[in-house]
């Protein structure tokens, strides 16, 4: 299929075939299910996409999608139609709930290490990582964030945030972990290095054979599990579980729950669940 020449011109729209398409497409990639309604959030994201390469219809992207030659903009399309919406210090009873409840229970351990598991643009990891270090010496522990998007999880390692974002980070924290910008930056912060080393961010596909990450003492998993139909739910349970130690806390959004689910993890306090202990 040959690119239109009508380069820039505005797409048709999203016709029911090529949403159902899509909506298939992106399933069987990332075991997420586009329901009916998202329609413009698809043409919304993926509008550039057609314009960029001068496509006049989404039929004609989509076709390129999955093809030999076409990986990066298979990468890209997925990267846009997966990206989540994401800040520091996100949902802050669970980080409330790490400090007085779970650090307690690794004080004398060394070696603990979190898992950001649908990292995104590591907010959510950084947050995990300033908590750790108010409590833990900074070489016994550490964050592992791992997202699909590769767009995000360069975003994620840069460590570089709008000023704007670090309106829910305490100011104590603030001022020891983040670096102001200057010139060009000015409206930027960094995230200070010592925290950034701690942080290690790497791609992962959660719905498929996950890399060798170990194990970890906490997995976060929140706003995630929304988006799959609960077949893909059990087997992503599963799959995460075996990387929970005996003890361990696995975190999903206030918004989730995993009732209904065959899971032997524990509920400590809704949307908070732990593995037992040996």
């Amino acid at each position: 299929m040959k690119p239109s020449s009508a380069r820039g011109a505005n797409p048709a729209p999203l016709q029911a075939k090529e949403f159902e398409w899509i909506a298939r497409f992106l399933y069987e990639r990332t075991g997420i299910s586009l329901n009916d309604g998202k329609q413009a959030m698809v043409m919304g994201r993926l509008d550039k996409r057609l314009r960029a390469r001068g496509l006049s219809s989404y039929a004609e992207y989509f076709s390129l999608l999955g093809r030999p030659g076409y990986e990066d903009e298979t990468i890209a399309a997925i990267d846009l139609l997966t990206t989540n919406e994401t800040y520091f210090f996100r949902e802050p009873k669970h980080f409330e709930f790490l400090k007085n409840t779970v650090f307690a229970q690794y004080a004398k351990q060394r070696g603990i290490r979190v898992w950001s598991a649908a990292s995104s643009s590591g907010e959510e990891a950084y947050t995990i990582a300033m908590t750790l270090a108010e409590y833990f010496p900074g070489d016994s522990w550490e964050v592992v964030g791992t997202d699909i998007s590769t767009r995000v999880l360069e975003k994620a390692k840069r460590a570089l945030y709008p000023m704007s974002a670090a309106e829910k980070i305490p100011i104590a924290m603030l001022k020891k972990y983040c670096l102001k910008g200057r010139e060009e930056y000015e409206d930027f912060f960094l995230l200070e290095n010592t925290i950034r080393a701690k942080v290690k961010f790497s791609s992962a596909n959660l719905i498929e054979a996950l890399p060798d990450l170990g194990l970890f003492e906490v997995i976060f998993l929140r706003n995630v599990m929304i988006y799959f139909d609960m077949e893909t739910k059990q087997k992503l349970l599963q799959r995460l579980y075996e990387k929970l130690r005996p003890g361990g806390y696995f975190f999903v959004s206030h918004s989730e729950t995993l009732n209904g689910l065959n899971s032997p993890l524990q509920m400590v306090s809704p949307s908070i669940y732990r593995r037992a202990p040996a």
